[in-house]
């Protein structure tokens, strides 16, 4: 089984994920990403490779992180300890220093047992497969192991959320004088520099979920649980709420009455507005086959064409890349702005959709309203071939007659799990019976043409 996952490598710490393997991996990074041409000029002139490692605050990433900076230190890699710090902003350091490339120990949204490995490259951008295959062939390779003066330095980048927090300022179009928000920070890594930062933008804030424990992390709080924030911003009359995950590189809101503002409906928002500002390359949003019908209807009346990809945001990005587009993203809160990050960053997506709010004169909900979002279904149908999904002709044929029957009110996307005997039936339509009408109809085609 590969030990890389679509981000990184993830598992229980302790269970598969150990100090070992950590330190390990740590080590085969720096055999590859210490080759190549950049490294071997710094290493010709007696330099040695700097990496930059941070961590979310569960309590296993003490013992991981510890691990990773020193597989690195004893392969002679200069180790910066950012410390506690979102995954977003490990990514920054990594291209405003130069450093040759990072890691971030963190599960994102998993529980506080699990812990995660993600490295990035130089430039602070996530690893392409090819070398990800590379590291784990190392694993079992001979490793760099120098002695005396060769060996790695580990210090405390001091400055690491200082750096950070300027640059997620200097992006912002507009203050956020006159904005209350609520922040919920998951208890994860943004709970102490997402507070400062959108204080320090102007804002009034109110904060939940920033008293991490090590052990707390997205329990109940965060954008996989946004019941709280909706009652917070009601019971504090403030203008929006921003929620983050475990490691803050996502972010979904709540508008004043407590309505969710998923990722899509954010994209929608900032899209129109970077259009209207001259800053969206190529005029293009690219979102993910799951992106809502509504979303593609409000940038096709706003003139912004939407590229597609499989899901994922590492599929987002590489897309963003090949085509030097500006923005892109996921239902789920995962939105790239790459004239300022290289990944997702909730702190960064949070402020420019509150400095949009502000520039404009607009509460949330007037800016969501950009986009109708079409009731959206989907149902699991287990136990089936998932590889014969495209090749099944009468199966085909009922998803030709349902697109027939939604016309262009909806939409029908059948997708095949990676991982397990499954497929996954997506419908939109105008109403949510409608919806549930037309997927259980699929399912049951599905099971029954597909059935193991």
């Amino acid at each position: 089984m590969a030990l890389f996952g679509t981000d990184g490598v993830r598992g229980l710490a302790n269970g598969p994920l150990t100090a070992e393997l950590a330190l390990t991996l740590a080590q085969a990074t720096a055999v590859v990403l210490g080759q190549g041409r950049i490294a071997e000029a710094r290493t010709a002139a007696g330099k040695r490779l700097t990496a930059v490692v941070a961590r979310d605050p569960r309590v296993s990433g003490e013992f991981i992180s510890a691990a990773v900076a020193a597989g690195l230190a004893s392969s002679g890699v200069d180790v910066l300890d950012a410390g506690v710090l979102p995954t977003p902003a490990a990514a920054f350091l990594i291209g405003d220093i130069d450093a040759d490339f990072g890691v971030m120990v963190s599960a994102s949204h998993n529980p506080a047992p699990d812990n995660g490995i993600k490295i990035f490259a130089r430039g602070g951008v996530k690893l392409p497969d090819e070398v990800e295959r590379r590291i784990e062939a190392a694993l079992t390779g001979p490793k760099l192991q120098p002695t005396g003066a060769g060996v790695g330095r580990i210090r405390v980048f001091s400055d690491a959320e200082d750096r950070y927090v300027v640059h997620l300022l200097a992006s912002l179009p507009h203050t956020l004088d006159g904005m209350h928000v609520v922040l919920d920070c998951a208890h994860g890594a943004a709970s102490g520099v997402s507070p400062q930062t959108f204080r320090d933008a102007g804002a009034k804030v109110t904060v939940i979920g920033a008293d991490p424990d090590g052990l707390n992390i997205n329990d109940g709080v965060g954008s996989t649980h946004l019941d709280r924030i909706a009652a917070e911003v009601i019971r504090t009359g403030a203008d929006i709420g921003i929620a983050h995950d475990g490691d803050a590189d996502r972010c979904l809101a709540v508008d004043a009455e407590g309505r969710v503002i998923d990722g899509d409906q954010i994209m929608a928002i900032l899209a129109v507005a970077m259009k209207e500002r001259g800053r969206l390359p190529k005029d293009t949003l690219v979102a993910t086959v799951m992106s809502n019908l509504g979303l593609h209807r409000a940038m096709a009346d706003h003139g912004i064409a939407v590229e597609q990809t499989a899901v994922g945001d590492r599929y987002v990005l590489e897309r963003m890349n090949e085509g030097r587009f500006g923005l892109g993203g996921e239902q789920s809160g995962h939105v790239i702005m790459s004239r300022y990050a290289t990944t997702g960053d909730g702190l960064l997506t949070g402020l420019h959709l509150v400095a949009e709010m502000a520039r404009q004169g607009k509460t949330a909900a007037e800016l969501a309203s950009v986009m109708t979002v079409y009731p959206q279904l989907l149902v699991n149908v287990r136990n089936v071939d998932r590889d014969r999904v495209a090749s099944d002709e009468p199966l085909q044929a009922a998803v030709a007659a349902a697109e027939a029957r939604l016309g262009d009110s909806g939409r029908v996307l059948l997708r095949a799990s990676g991982t397990e005997p499954l497929v996954r039936v997506m419908v939109e339509a105008e109403s949510q019976s409608e919806a549930a009408e037309v997927a259980d109809e699929l399912a049951a085609v599905v099971s029954e043409r597909l059935a193991l």
